[in-house]
Order: C-alpha cells, then structure tokens, then sequence
C-alpha cells in the first residue's frame, strides 16, 4: 500500500482540521478509497498511487485556499475538491473582506468563491447579472454592495425593485394602500437592508427617499442615476419590462440584476426577459455576468441535501 505524508507549514493545524476533525472527515468522504489520518501538524493517506496524487494536488489548493483567506469551511472544500481548476474559486482577498458592518457589529462579506466574484464583477462593471438558485445570497451580497456604496458617497440613493408577477391582478383584492399591499412581496429586500441599516435610520433613508423599494412599473420614465439600483426576481420580467428597466440608466450608476432562469412565474408562452438579456448582452463590454450554484447556498446542512434528493427525482422524469 502506497503512503503520501503532507506536512502542514505556517497552518495552524486545529483551523485546518476543524472542530473534531470535521474537515477531515469531509475529506474522507469525498476520498473514501484512501485511508486518511490526520496527527499533529501531518496528514498521512495510504491507498492506490492515483488516488494518492489526486489527494496531494487537491490538498495543495486546499492549503493554499487556507493561505488566502485563513479560513476552511464544508462550502470551501466542496468547491476546491470539485472544481476543474482554481480558477473556479480563486479571487482577489479583497473581494472577500467585510463589505459592510451591519446592525450590532455584524460583519457582512461574500461567504462563497461566487459571491466573492459577484463582489470583484460589481467593482470592475457599471451592469451586472447575478444567476443562480434561491437561496445563494446574490441579492444579499447585492445590498450589502449598495449599502457599502451608499455610505462612502459613491452614490446618493439605492432603488431597490421588483417586477410584481406573483402577486398580479391579486393585490386588487388585498386590504390596504399600495405600500402595504406590495409591502411582503418586497419582504426579502427589507430583510437585507434591516441587517445592514439600524431600524430608524432605515425608517428615515425610506421616509426621504434615499431607498426606494418600489415594484418595477414604478421605474418607467425615470433616470436612474447617482444610484445604486438592485432588479431582483429578473426572471419575471417580460420583454419589454427588461428592455425598459435597462434604459433607465442614468450617470453614475451601478446596476445589478438578479434571477433564477429556472423559476420564472410568467404566463406560458411569454419570453422571460432575463433569459433574453443573458444572450443578447452576453457579449458587450462593460456587463458582468455572474452564475452561481447549489454551492453557494449558505443555509442549514439539510437544505443541499434537500436539494439533492430532488434533483435525483427530477432526473429520474
């Protein structure tokens, strides 16, 4: 039986391995043909020579992973160990410092390599795309971005919008005027901001218009500039509702639009204007596009699992 021994230098092997070893008994699942223990400040794996050079090289990013952001978690090993390359992870560490201090000190930054290029792509473009699942924290790292961006002066205003699909010719039958009616559809965007802005000084931003949290139809006409301008749900915007939202740009602004191709609420037969903006826009200059994955989802443990399963039944149809 083959032996490889790596020595751990400059890492503190207690980060490395994780509390109880839960780094390491990560490892021995995605490598369950080799033997793995893990002593010291030394890994030793035994098993076939293949397998022992494919440990070494993925252990190598692994530790230069660490280097990098004297972090390793579940979500950083599961990238690294499947990844093609470390192009598919690696970015600048300044893209994963804090973006913003929230309410009570909390440090909000990008958690996964995606949300980490989200962060570089914002930076180097005026428009950008974010894809990918619920719950992979585009729209969160967006308003932490428009929040950063709002209290260093770089703009004078975050417009936060919608397009009210869901909710359609329904809000007529709610009780209430127009902001509590679309008031829980926006939910989610409140729930961001309340992370990153105390309550009153929140409260007071939306009562002079500083944030704007408005459903789509409200941007026709305007310019939107001196703006950070968040699109979310993308997905359910028609043809001309995107191709309108896009011409609002106005000077100085930064846009980013966030979706999920594979969630689109629109009647049958309507062309998602998300969809249609990722093809026609894929080659201009100037325009960000950001895909992220099952990967990214930052929840509980049984969510990926959750997610799994279903995709197994999904492919079985």
């Amino acid at each position: 039986m083959n032996e490889l021994i790596l020595e751990l230098e400059e890492i503190t092997p207690k980060e490395f391995f994780g509390a109880q070893n839960a780094n390491i008994e990560l490892l021995k699942k995605y490598f369950p043909k080799l033997k793995i223990v893990a002593r010291g400040n030394k890994i030793k794996a035994y098993g076939d020579e293949d397998l022992l050079e494919e440990f070494d090289t993925r252990m190598m990013m692994l530790m230069k992973h660490f280097g990098q952001y004297n972090k390793l978690d579940e979500n950083a090993i599961e990238r690294v160990l499947t990844s093609n390359s470390s192009d598919d992870y690696n970015t600048s560490a300044k893209s994963g410092e804090v973006i913003v201090h929230g309410v009570g000190g909390k440090l909000i930054k990008a958690q996964t390599a995606n949300q980490r290029k989200l962060v570089e792509s914002m930076r180097k473009n005026d428009m950008v795309f974010a894809i990918g699942p619920a719950g992979t924290g585009k729209t969160y790292t967006g308003v932490a971005l428009a929040v950063q961006a709002l209290k260093s002066k770089e703009v004078k205003r975050i417009i936060l919008t919608r397009p009210a699909v869901e909710a359609g010719e329904n809000l007529g039958f709610l009780p209430g005027d127009l902001k509590e009616k679309l008031d829980p559809y926006m939910q989610p965007l409140y729930d961001a901001l309340r992370d990153m802005i105390p309550h009153e000084k929140l409260d007071n931003y939306i009562e002079k218009g500083v944030i704007q949290i408005a459903p789509l139809a409200f941007m026709r006409g305007r310019t939107l500039d001196n703006a950070f301008v968040i699109l979310d749900e993308g997905q359910n915007t028609t043809h001309a509702q995107m191709k309108m939202f896009l011409t609002r740009m106005g000077k100085n602004a930064k846009f980013l639009l966030t979706g999920d191709p594979g969630q689109v609420d629109l009647p049958r037969r309507t062309i998602s204007g998300l969809k249609e903006a990722l093809l026609v826009l894929k080659n201009v200059e100037g325009i960000g596009m950001i895909y992220l994955d099952d990967k990214d989802v930052i929840r509980h443990k049984l969510v990926k699992k959750v997610i799994a399963a279903y995709k197994n039944i999904e492919n079985r149809d």
